[in-house]
């Protein structure tokens, strides 16, 4: 059994070490010094990367008017920090590898982060939310830290998944006793390292319990409420074979009308497509 989350980071370079790309564009939207330019460029050295985000841009997502056709108009676009919360999305994905598929598929695991992320930013947006990638963002990393217990307690994780589907029990429920330490500790522990944002940190702590979050409440109701839906909709899995409940403090926070949730939904159906293209060459 697992006593505490970092013990499984230990020894694992490839997870602790973020894209160098990731890292330089944070370095340089971060220093007042930098100008647009240096950020482009630095973008623009990553082929993948440009292709990936121009494309991302340019889809239904974002509905512009106008082809975007550089970095550096997507820049003055979309703004600078909201394209690095793009790049760090898109890159994340590059990192995990060699996860046995009886656990869990990367493209299912993919999948489902990518819908919950979508939707966050969707419902961010009629929440008149500002930045709304951070949202999409912490869609795709909620669940990080399974991916962390697939890769470094495979058997413990087996044993897990066997036992909710035998008992038709939550596996976030039952984690912390079969493994000894559940998926949102070992994604918090594993953001940490990583030093991101505290609002990432804090959405993936408590996505399961967001009446438990203190500093980005909103933020947390919204994901958790993303969550619930992308579980509802079918579109991949983490590994959670049930649809967790919803917690009515959250939805009570958020006040979304019952009547926008099939706009939302529409969107969301409509928005998947091109951004499981993009990102996932699908």
């Amino acid at each position: 059994m697992i006593n505490k989350p970092g013990d499984l980071l230990r020894g694992y370079v490839q997870v602790a070490s973020l894209p160098v790309i990731y890292t330089k564009i944070n370095e340089a939207v971060n220093n007042p010094r930098s100008s647009m330019r240096d950020i482009s460029m630095i973008i623009s050295d990553d082929p993948g990367l440009t292709s990936r985000l121009l494309q991302l841009v340019n889809s239904a997502f974002y509905g512009y008017p106008n082809k975007i056709e550089t970095i550096s108009r997507a820049l003055l676009i979309v703004g600078t920090q909201q394209l690095r919360d793009l790049a760090l999305a898109t890159s994340i994905m590059s990192l995990f590898e060699g996860i046995s598929g009886d656990l869990v598929t990367m493209e299912s695991f993919w999948k489902h982060s990518i819908t919950c992320g979508v939707a966050a930013k969707i419902i961010a947006t009629y929440q008149r939310e500002p930045q709304v990638e951070r949202f999409f963002v912490a869609g795709i990393v909620h669940d990080i830290g399974r991916l962390i217990i697939y890769k470094k307690a495979a058997e413990e994780a087996r044993e897990a998944l066997l036992y909710c589907k035998t008992n038709a029990e939550l596996l976030y429920s039952v984690e912390k006793k079969i493994i000894g330490v559940d998926h949102c500790e070992v994604g918090r522990a594993l953001l940490q390292s990583w030093n991101l944002p505290p609002l990432l940190n804090e959405v993936v702590s408590f996505h399961h319990t967001p009446y438990s979050a203190t500093l980005y409440p909103v933020e947390t109701a919204i994901v958790h409420v993303a969550d619930i839906i992308a579980h509802g909709m079918r579109f991949g899995t983490s590994g959670e074979a049930f649809i967790p409940p919803l917690n009515k403090k959250a939805w009570d926070l958020l006040n979304l009308p019952i009547s926008s949730l099939s706009p939302i939904l529409d969107q969301l159906e409509r928005d998947l497509v091109d951004v499981e293209r993009t990102i996932l060459g699908k």
